[in-house]
């Protein structure tokens, strides 16, 4: 009778092979769940090594301001030539509504006890738009508000399709600030089964510059409801978005700083500012709220775009 057998003290090629690639996919399984991955399904509030905090450089977004204004403007904002108006007084008025929400935010509270407060709404404002499925909880570890705000210069008419209509504003706006936020979660991995692996993720997000075109529309009278419309940039037009982000993935071993992670956040960051820069504002005794956001709605289907 001869020798049936699978296994032998001497292994055929093939066997050797296929025992050879487990083995390198165990290994791999084991580094990845407990070198990089975390079990533990508190992982996101529990305290983090990393919380950075984003020193302020005003320097560096000073001088990016001063080349913009150089060409045609003092440091006042008024125009040289070309029929451009000043806006100095909008960017006063700008100055005070802005500070007005930082306060609203905090809650009227200064110190500590106010970057507590907007760091809480903060987070639970995260949460709220957090997919389940995908990311733990979040947790909101700083929360810079900055202390700049917009400036606006080269006001100019727009000429409008319709003669019967007025002209749209177009104004140059450029934020130079430090309005940052750190934060920490895990990435969750569902496969092989729900809830296989964690991937911690420690963030922090600064905005250093913000420079565009926005266009200031008046409400139109034979509007059903009219309102003001304040518009950030189009799809054709360009805008300058300047950030700076601070990474680590991974629970013992760690990646810090991920190029493709920084290109991915600009990314949807700049898709956001396209797809809803638009705001209107609502006039008291012209329109409801309600009423606007039903044009929005229509407005969106009619061109084809996803109804929020």
């Amino acid at each position: 009778m001869g020798n049936a057998y699978i296994f032998s003290l001497q292994p055929t090629f093939t066997q050797g092979l296929i025992l050879g690639q487990f083995s390198i996919l165990f290994l791999l399984v084991l580094i990845l769940k407990y070198l990089f991955f975390d079990t533990v399904a508190d992982s996101a509030y529990r305290a983090s090594s990393y919380q950075p905090k984003v020193d302020r450089d005003e320097g560096e977004g000073t001088a990016l301001l001063a080349e913009r204004f150089a060409a045609g403007l003092d440091k006042g904002g008024r125009a040289e030539a070309g029929g451009l108006e000043s806006a100095d007084w909008l960017n006063g008025v700008l100055r005070q509504v802005v500070d007005s929400y930082r306060m609203k935010l905090r809650d009227g509270l200064s110190g500590a006890a106010g970057d507590e407060v907007a760091r809480k709404r903060v987070e639970d404002f995260a949460n709220s738009f957090r997919p389940p499925g995908f990311l733990d909880p979040i947790k909101v570890h700083t929360v810079d508000l900055g202390i700049s705000a917009p400036r606006l210069s080269r006001a100019r008419p727009k000429p409008s399709v319709s003669q019967d209509l007025d002209s749209a504003i177009q104004l140059d706006m450029d934020y130079v600030d430090t309005v940052s936020i750190s934060l920490s979660t895990s990435v969750l991995f569902n496969y092989p089964f729900s809830s296989f692996a964690r991937l911690p993720v420690s963030l922090t997000i600064s905005l250093s510059l913000f420079s565009a075109t926005m266009l200031l529309t008046p409400p139109q009278p034979h509007s059903p409801h009219p309102t003001l419309a304040i518009a950030l940039p189009s799809p054709d037009t360009d805008f300058t978005l300047t950030l700076q982000t601070k990474s680590l993935m991974g629970s013992r071993a760690k990646l810090a700083d991920v190029p493709k992670l920084h290109e991915l956040i600009t990314n949807q960051i700049r898709r956001v500012l396209v797809d809803k820069g638009t705001f209107k504002v609502v006039l008291p005794g012209l329109a409801s709220v309600d009423e606007v956001k039903e044009d929005i709605q229509k407005a969106r289907e009619s061109n084809g775009l996803p109804v929020n």
